[in-house]
């Protein structure tokens, strides 16, 4: 569907229902490592730069085991990069103090801190996509549920997934029908707009009242199901405690500076 290409929300699906040994993995082990995964990368100082390089090996892994294309990752995390951008716009013009020369050039702590903000943005919205990618939204709200998150909030979060492109192949169609309507005209009116968002707001109401009535007379009581649940095993235990060690090491011992280090020949 033109839609669907448009919003790239069902190319995800299509990926979760991928059949590589990393979508075997349990949906909860996956989870809790993408958890430490992020904890560990908000846990650098405001200035770390060099130590956050390593961790891209984890995303990376990922997309490679799970045979995910890199483009379908990246092209979704450059439309919510403005606001990491915004969040550390203002770092160079504040912490003005020289912290590191580079030759004849010398960065700020601001600068330093930028790029740390982007490194960490980018680290922890690549791998939250990658897990949903690898998973399948279905078996991530599943196992969800199954640590302990309330139902309905996990129910919530699959309908808010499911039907995005629902509402916006409405917000498409009544644009698109606006737009051969008028007369020449190339640009739309505030007053036009606002009636467009209330229209778009009744229809996606009237539309989610079908939908829950048509799911409730087929038997839906608010439980997530599943066809085939899976259970920890010794690979599942394996990838968390493996790549938790790996975390802990990156974050305790810095690889990148070992390497440079080793390389100029100074002391570790």
């Amino acid at each position: 569907m033109k839609t669907m290409r448009y919003l790239e929300v069902g190319q995800m699906d299509d990926l979760g229902r991928l059949d590589t040994p990393l979508h075997r993995l349990d949906a909860r082990i996956k989870m809790v490592t993408v958890a430490v995964f992020i904890i560990a990368v908000m846990s650098f100082p405001r200035y770390e730069v060099s130590g956050l390089m390593p961790l891209f090996v984890f995303p990376f892994a990922l997309i490679g085991v799970g045979k995910i294309p890199l483009g379908c990752i990246y092209k979704k995390v450059l439309p919510a990069l403005p606001f990491a951008l915004f969040v550390g716009l203002f770092n160079p013009l504040i912490d003005r103090d020289p912290m590191l020369t580079l030759g004849p050039l010398a960065l700020s702590g601001g600068w330093l801190s930028f790029a740390s903000i982007l490194l960490r943005f980018t680290l922890t919205v690549s791998a939250a996509l990658t897990l949903v990618a690898c998973t399948g939204i279905h078996r991530l709200c599943a196992g969800l549920e199954q640590l302990g998150v309330p139902s309905l909030f996990a129910v919530q979060i699959l309908f808010l997934y499911r039907y995005l492109f629902v509402i916006g192949d409405e917000s498409i169609r009544m644009f698109r029908s606006v737009q051969i309507r008028s007369t020449g005209s190339k640009k739309l009116s505030l007053r036009v707009y606002c009636a467009l968002i209330g229209h778009l707001l009744i229809r996606s109401i009237d539309r989610a009242q079908r939908i829950y009535r048509a799911m409730v007379s087929r038997g839906f009581d608010g439980q997530i199901r599943l066809l085939h649940r899976t259970q920890p095993g010794w690979r599942d235990a394996i990838f968390l405690l493996g790549w938790i060690a790996f975390f802990i090491s990156v974050r305790h011992r810095n690889p990148a500076r070992i390497v440079g280090c080793w390389l100029t020949g100074e002391g570790l």
